[in-house]
């Protein structure tokens, strides 16, 4: 019995985590076809290169037209327009909607040129008496007038090019699992491969003279089994991001267990034994070990599962498993699948469903049974709050920051905050972001974001964030600009940063401020009203009209394009750029980057506030340590300093 291994002191479960987790059995990052792509990890952030829509399209069947056409227009007293001609999906328009004028347009068609809002089917009417436009007026559509019975306003029933994403956007971070959410995404966006996290490969070895593959002749008078762990660990390993190679199994011989455990070794990044780790006689795994590579651990403090082994063979990670199949098992989702998913960049696995308490409250009262898309956010206190996402049954990005759904019955008139619901998850691995970020669109916010793990950020502007944050949802708000002395939020940084109006190369109008957009003929793209950028132009503006002499009112109304607004930061500067606009509300690093030209108007600070609930996070202490540290993100960006005390 001199032979005999006996164990060492028994490690404890930490111990072994350790051990396991010290391995390296992550691969290198690799490049592969979207249509591939499922359940793979993105290895580095992914950016919209153009903008979903990439156009101005109508987002129901009606009439586009000027929406300065139906002001006042009613029921009783309706605008009259000419109908002149018809627009429908997939083809390019060949009308032009002059003032007075109107086009029949379907849903998902590209606005004519001169429409800058659609008329609703439901409001119009044929003034020749027919049914209505939409039903059961002549088929061929040839009537010239059109009575309008609503007033529009300029954008209304328009999805505007970008609203779903912008060019230029943040789409995907680092770390994102692609589900086939992410996939229509980045289908959307025209991605036709992406790079991701390698899947390590994990090399199976089930020992034993018992142990007979499935499908094979058993013999049990021998005392011969069936080979249970090959297909379960298998299972495990695919379940948990990696990619499993099942080897022959081998019996209790040293040599040629020694030979298989090598070569799994050359082609794996780890390789995974069941059997032969107990302490008696014939069992040689730990001796094959200990003189082919490193042996760290045999052996730990837990039941089922005690005999274990860690350690190395060759270039390759190692863990012997239990041969029971119930101790493997338990051992392989305790220690090694967590490993396997850290290597594969997957996410820890959660139930399909999980209780929740609403995070404001939401009113609906459709009469219908609703799905509501939420994400999930944890307070505070470890609790799990669901928010309400939705932007559209248009918007792919509502799915992607979305968790799951909550099922609203037909009778529920509102949620209150507060209220527990249960949120059914679009997969068993969502869990809540362990940041939850909401604001302003920045460049250098999104390089920041590319540092914590498994953040999640809505860029919906700083009048939205400020809203939210007083409502207790996000753990962070960046806001730009100017922002109300009410909040109550911690600072925790922030940066300062040049904007204005972006222009062509060179400046060929030779624009010089605001005032030329003002006085002269010039088209400009703006930003929406709850952004900072907006929200300094109407202070600059305000500015302007006081040494004039003049309102606010009377500046804007002079600049085309000043009310049909665009929602992303990098979205005027494109509009510039394709040489749809003189000038686009934006960043000096923006114009940077795009090569184009740029007109200073002024400088504004951004600042990330910290719920003040929330600050014992650890995703809100991580984005601390890098605001602490941003002198390398500002250095790279135009028109970018550190905020400095005011």
């Amino acid at each position: 019995m001199s032979d005999r291994k006996e164990f060492r002191d028994l490690a404890s479960s930490a111990e072994a985590r350790e051990a396991v987790e010290s391995l390296d059995l992550a691969p290198d990052p690799e490049t592969v076809p979207l249509r591939e792509a499922r359940s793979r990890v993105l290895a580095e952030r992914v950016d919209a290169d153009l903008d979903v829509p990439g156009f101005d399209r109508a987002a129901m069947d009606g009439y586009a037209v000027r929406a300065r056409d139906t002001f006042g227009a009613d029921e009783a007293d309706p605008a009259v327009l000419d109908r002149v001609g018809a627009v429908h999906a997939g083809a390019e328009p060949d009308v032009t909607v002059e003032p007075g004028t109107c086009a029949e347009i379907s849903t998902g068609a590209v606005m004519p040129d001169g429409a800058d809002a659609v008329v609703m089917v439901e409001r119009t009417s044929e003034v020749d008496g027919s049914e209505g436009a939409g039903g059961g007026g002549d088929e061929d559509g040839d009537a010239t007038e059109i009575e309008v019975r609503s007033s529009v306003t300029p954008g209304e029933h328009v999805m505007v090019a970008g609203a779903d994403i912008a060019a230029g956007s943040r789409a995907l971070g680092p770390g994102t699992e692609l589900t086939p959410r992410e996939i229509g995404l980045l289908s959307a966006l025209g991605v036709d491969e992406v790079p991701v996290r390698g899947r390590p490969t994990v090399g199976i070895v089930s020992t034993g003279d018992e142990l007979v593959r499935p499908g094979g002749d058993l013999h049990s008078e021998r005392g011969q089994i069936y080979d249970v762990n090959s297909y379960t660990v298998a299972a495990g390993v695919e379940e948990a991001g990696g990619e499993p190679r099942l080897y022959p199994h081998v019996g209790d011989d040293y040599d040629e267990l020694e030979r298989v455990l090598v070569d799994a070794s050359e082609e794996c990044d780890l390789v995974l034994s069941s059997g032969s780790t107990s302490a008696s006689a014939v069992d040689v795994v730990y001796r094959v070990i200990e003189e082919r590579g490193d042996l760290l651990l045999h052996g730990v403090a837990l039941k089922p599962g005690k005999p274990m082994l860690v350690g190395t063979v060759g270039d390759a990670a190692y863990v012997g498993l239990p041969g029971y199949p119930v101790s493997a098992l338990t051992i392989f989702r305790t220690f090694v699948a967590p490993a396997v998913r850290d290597a594969a960049g997957k996410p820890d696995p959660q139930t399909a469903s999980v209780d929740a308490e609403m995070a404001v409250r939401e009113r609906y009262s459709e009469g219908r049974m609703r799905l509501l898309p939420v994400g999930l956010v944890e307070d505070g206190d470890g609790g799990t709050l669901a928010y309400p996402v939705d932007k559209g049954s248009g918007a792919t990005t509502s799915l992607v920051d979305a968790d799951g759904v909550v099922a609203v019955d037909p009778d529920t008139e509102y949620l209150a905050a507060g209220e527990p619901v249960t949120v059914d998850l679009f997969s068993p691995d969502v869990r809540p972001p362990e940041l939850f970020g909401v604001g302003e669109d920045d460049p250098a916010l999104s390089r920041l974001l590319d540092r914590l793990p498994r953040p999640r950020y809505l860029p919906v502007g700083s009048r939205e964030a400020t809203r939210r944050l007083r409502d207790g949802v996000p753990d962070v708000a960046v806001t730009a600009g100017p922002v109300g002395d009410d909040l109550d939020a911690d600072p925790l940084g922030g940066w300062r940063r040049d904007w204005g109006l972006v222009v062509p190369a060179d400046n060929p109008d030779d624009v010089d401020g605001f005032a030329a957009l003002v006085d002269r003929d010039l088209r400009f793209v703006n930003r929406d009203s709850g952004s900072g950028l907006r929200a300094s132009l109407r202070d600059h503006v305000a500015d302007l009209a006081a040494d004039r002499g003049v309102s606010r009112q009377e500046l804007t109304d002079a600049v085309d394009g000043y009310d049909f607004t665009v929602r992303a930061h990098e979205s005027p500067a494109r509009s510039v750029l394709d040489g749809d606009a003189d000038a686009g509300l934006g960043l000096r690093a923006t114009a940077d980057r795009l090569g184009l030209g740029f007109v200073p108007l002024g400088t504004q600070a951004v600042r990330v506030h910290g719920n003040p609930d929330r600050l014992g996070k650890p995703g809100v202490a991580a984005l601390r340590d890098e605001l602490d540290a941003t002198d390398d993100v500002l250095r790279d960006l135009a028109g970018y300093a550190p905020l400095t005390d005011e």
